[in-house]
């Protein structure tokens, strides 16, 4: 039955009608009562004078049964119930309540004064109704469910989730609602094993950022964490991180430091040199670079590498590279610089780049090609990178690359740093490019021992590049690094990464955030659900008779299609526990509970 407001208000009307005719019942029959409490009056005499005459009050037990039955009739259609109880464990609720509206009447032949008899009076027999009222809603909201289990199988597609809070020093703690068969219930999710990697994925609207991402950043900057922190949708995540970073410093006063690298607003924007000399510390590290920047600015060269020209662009530009880094001790080796020395004229270019002993061996074959002749080759070799590196040509670019205001080991246990690197959704092939060069260079940095816990912040993860990202999410745990990968479906990262790294890359993180998604995305997920023993029941209808047949089989917990209907701020998902700290219960199928107030505050805050 529908629990719509209409029947919402039937059913205080009629539980206000019971009351009323259960107010003049103990007025009727306790009158003396009321007389000797001053409490009678000429109006209520005179409605009660015409009510007699319908013969309502002609006995006791006539008028206490149309209470109950009014009472009883004003839990018709309740949908949901508060009350955690079973069946068994209700049954003697109304039984008692039963007992007890019936039996008060036992207390008005007792030898006591009126006023006493009164009081036992309708003090038993209102306890025996509240028990009844309390005992029909919950067997009424029950009914409900069981014959309203819906065609979409909600009622069976639940499970008991945790809803203890479990907190340790790195935790991150959201509170949530679920329902298990049909009453909504507070639990948490609790990621107390954050450092083995956190994957939120979810359509565009679907909250990954509203509702997760935005409070492990909170957490984690509460918690003393250093943090990195890719927006994407500039200034979105970069005004929130400061925002609480500059709060939990006044509140804990640590060393740490807050740098903003805004690719677009240079007013705001410190500078970042990820082609520093110090971070170069042989020429394998320029290759690196150099495959990382060019494989960035084209993804599709991703599914080529080894290709004759792919391999020739990469070592073209990691030679400039390391020429520069060579020369006067690395004044000049930055990615500004490098673009314009990649797009000297050929004798100029392998002039220069000749006069160094240790990339004459990389840089032998176009040599060869500049003094045989071979101009078409050699223009084939050359343009692959002067192509690939075209689109950094740009002032601010050059000006926010080309200095170097701080350093990128953001768990340094002396400095530690909150670092947030702001791009646009416009420029988001060269932007992401240089993002992933710095995040490159910072994964090697802070993957050591004895580095303060840290997090890494990834919104809309697939437009960067991060060679190297499952190996940070297999190792990163042990040097407390936790890395938080946002993502809108497998398929992007199949994209940018292609299928089997891209396919490994969603496996790696022991924690899973899905929110509504679709395809191949929802069936990987509900595939990762262990089964749930679900009932089935079976009704065949014959030309007289009605049977039924019920049983119980294993079933998916959570359905693809289910994951594909999902509303905003619901989430589907497992966690990781800990040997120390086990969990029974790892899977989630909640809303996250947000307090919006606070948020607005946060987000008028400058």
């Amino acid at each position: 039955m529908s629990d719509h407001s209409g029947w919402r208000t039937m059913r205080l009307l009629l539980l206000a009608a019971g009351l009323l005719i259960l107010g003049f019942h103990f007025y009727y029959y306790c009158y003396f009562a009321f007389r000797e409490w001053k409490l009678t009056s000429h109006l209520a005499d005179r409605f009660l004078a015409q009510a007699i005459r319908t013969g309502l009050f002609s006995n006791r037990q006539k008028s206490l049964q149309i209470v109950i039955g009014v009472v009883l009739a004003s839990c018709i259609g309740t949908k949901s119930s508060p009350f955690r109880h079973s069946w068994k464990s209700m049954l003697p609720v109304g039984l008692l309540g039963v007992l007890f509206s019936f039996s008060g009447i036992w207390s008005l032949k007792l030898s006591l004064p009126i006023q006493t008899q009164a009081c036992l009076y309708m003090g038993i027999t209102s306890l025996g109704l509240i028990l009844l009222h309390y005992a029909a809603s919950f067997f009424w909201s029950q009914l409900v469910v069981r014959f309203s289990m819906g065609i979409f199988n909600d009622y069976n597609e639940t499970f008991p989730q945790e809803e203890r809070l479990l907190i340790n020093p790195f935790s991150v703690n959201l509170k949530g609602k679920y329902l298990l068969k049909g009453q909504e219930r507070k639990m948490f999710i609790n990621l107390t094993s954050i450092f083995r990697g956190v994957m939120v994925v979810g359509q565009s609207s679907a909250g990954k950022s509203f509702f997760v991402i935005r409070q492990i950043i909170e957490q984690h900057l509460e918690k003393g964490f250093s943090m990195f922190v890719y927006d994407f949708k500039y200034d979105d995540l970069a005004l929130l991180t400061w925002n609480i970073y500059r709060k939990a410093e006044r509140r804990m006063r640590t060393s740490r430091t807050f740098h903003l690298v805004a690719f677009d607003d240079l007013s705001k924007s410190e500078r970042c040199n990820p082609l520093h000399p110090d971070h170069l510390e042989d020429i394998s590290d320029a290759m690196e670079v150099s495959r990382t920047l060019l494989l960035a600015l084209n993804r599709t060269w991703i599914a080529k590498q080894g290709d004759f020209f792919v391999e020739s662009a990469v070592i073209l530009v990691a030679s400039a590279m390391w020429w520069l880094k060579k020369q006067d001790g690395g004044k000049y080796c930055s990615l500004p610089h490098l673009v314009e020395l990649i797009s000297l004229d050929y004798m100029k270019l392998f002039t220069v780049l000749r006069a160094e002993v240790e990339i004459r061996p990389l840089i032998a074959s176009f040599v060869s090609a500049f003094e045989n002749g071979a101009k078409e080759q050699l223009e084939g070799q050359v343009a692959s990178a002067r192509t690939a590196l075209a689109g950094l040509s740009s002032p601010k670019l050059y000006y926010v690359l080309s200095g170097n205001d701080f350093s990128l080991d953001i768990n340094n246990a002396i400095a530690p740093k909150v670092i947030c690197i702001g791009s646009s959704p416009a420029k988001d092939q060269v932007h992401g490019a240089v993002a992933s060069i710095i995040a490159t260079r910072m994964h090697k940095m802070i993957n050591k021992r004895d580095g303060s816990p840290c997090t890494l912040i990834y919104d809309e993860a697939p437009t960067i590049y991060l060679p190297g990202l499952d190996m940070l999410l297999a190792t990163g745990r042990t040097n407390k690094i936790c890395v938080v990968l946002g993502i809108q479906s497998i398929d992007q990262l199949r994209k940018g990464y292609g299928q089997v790294m891209g396919d490994l890359i969603f496996g790696l993180p022991g924690n899973l955030f899905c929110g509504q998604v679709s395809g191949d995305t929802a069936r990987i997920v509900s595939d990762r659900f262990s089964p749930i023993l679900q009932d089935r029941q079976t009704v065949s209808t014959h030309s007289q008779t009605v049977s039924t047949a019920e049983s119980k089989q294993l079933s998916k917990a959570i359905h693809p299609g289910k994951i594909s209907t999902l509303s905003s701020g619901e989430f589907v998902g497992l966690v990781s526990d800990e040997a120390t700290e086990p969990k029974r219960l790892k899977t989630f199928h909640a809303k996250i509970v947000v307090d919006y107030k606070k948020v607005a505050r946060e987000e008028m805050e400058v």
